[in-house]
């Protein structure tokens, strides 16, 4: 994810975040929460919502150890009393997934999503491999990532969604664009983004101005927008765009924002500017770049402002990789495959 260079404009009634195992009052009926990440981003927000039934909760965490131990001490502390009666995953990424399953199988939980974040969860759960699959290697040489990184990466065990995303049992509650429900004491419109994931949720509220925004509507980091070897051709930063135009005619100032990480905020109207112009931006430093041909792991300065490596560097490729084919969607560069099997990319 992108750090933007003017987050100050966003205004936030916060000054921190809820510690381990506890939560906030973010507005009535609703609380905000946290689970730890096991990454430089380490923590994805949870809020729930109050009913006599029960609490709604959005969004479910990663299914690390640490994650399930520290959702159970959440379920015994700020959220006991009533029982979790249904979880809403905004989408299908294993930070907001990855304990829906437990939820269910154990608590009895209804999981409400929409069909597509549902198919893609159900299927990453099952495919499970012990070694880099011959697509995902061509599909990194064909970025041009590092020799040194590829090398490392072919040596060990990949990731695998199961690993922290607990089993998806049969059923769910399928939700799409316009679709209305009613929880917290308040009813919901559902809009979708695009981009970051296909068919992601946000919910708007028709009694006040709460907007849960997920990672579609960040308040300080833009949310990766990558290609990967599951669609090699795609071209999500288009889809972004779209979505960010599409919520911005939707946005006004006062919009209480509640999303997936970093704290809640007020100033949506701007916040959605910053989101496409931080993608104008480095889409106009790439054209200059790419004056010359090269790969897209060649691109990380002009996309992010800085090379980057470690933990950050696949998602950084495939976001890179993001940006040389909306270019090439557009028809602004050509390229030709070299022989180690890397593309280069030049401007026409």
């Amino acid at each position: 994810m992108t750090a933007v260079s003017d987050p100050a404009a966003i205004v936030t009634p916060f000054a921190e975040a809820p510690g381990p195992g506890e939560a906030l009052e973010v507005a009535e009926n609703a609380l905000w929460t946290r689970l730890p990440l096991p990454m430089a981003l380490n923590h994805v927000n949870l809020f729930a919502f109050a009913d006599a039934e029960g609490w709604t909760l959005i969004d479910a965490g990663i299914g690390t150890a640490r994650g399930r131990l520290e959702m159970e001490r959440l379920l015994a502390g700020p959220l006991a009393g009533r029982p979790v009666r249904r979880v809403i995953v905004t989408h299908y990424h294993p930070d907001h997934v990855g304990l829906a399953g437990w939820l269910r199988s154990v608590h009895g939980a209804e999981i409400v999503t929409s069909r597509t974040s549902w198919l893609y969860a159900r299927m990453l759960v099952l495919d499970e491999h012990e070694r880099v699959t011959p697509e995902t290697e061509a599909f990194w040489r064909a970025s041009g990532m590092s020799p040194e990184v590829l090398a490392t990466r072919l040596s060990e065990r990949p990731f695998n969604f199961a690993d922290v995303v607990a089993p998806l049992p049969l059923g769910f509650t399928s939700i799409g664009e316009g679709d209305r429900l009613s929880f917290g004491e308040r009813t919901w419109e559902v809009r979708l983004g695009q981009g970051h994931a296909p068919d992601q949720i946000t919910l708007w509220s028709l009694d006040d101005t709460l907007v849960l925004g997920a990672d579609q509507l960040l308040p300080s980091i833009t949310p990766n927008i990558g290609v990967y070897a599951t669609e090699p051709e795609a071209d999500p930063l288009s889809d972004w765009l779209e979505s960010c135009a599409r919520f911005a005619a939707l946005s006004e100032d006062s919009h209480f924002v509640l999303p997936g990480h970093k704290l809640p905020y007020s100033g949506l109207p701007l916040r959605m500017r910053q989101l496409a112009e931080t993608h104008h931006g480095a889409l106009s430093r790439l054209r200059r770049h790419l004056k010359e041909p090269r790969t897209a792991g060649e691109c990380f300065v002009p996309v992010f402002g800085r090379e980057i490596s470690g933990q950050a560097y696949g998602l950084a490729l495939a976001e890179a990789v993001a940006h040389v084919n909306h270019l090439y969607a557009l028809g602004e560069l050509e390229r030709e495959r070299r022989a180690d099997g890397a593309w280069l990319w030049q401007a026409k």
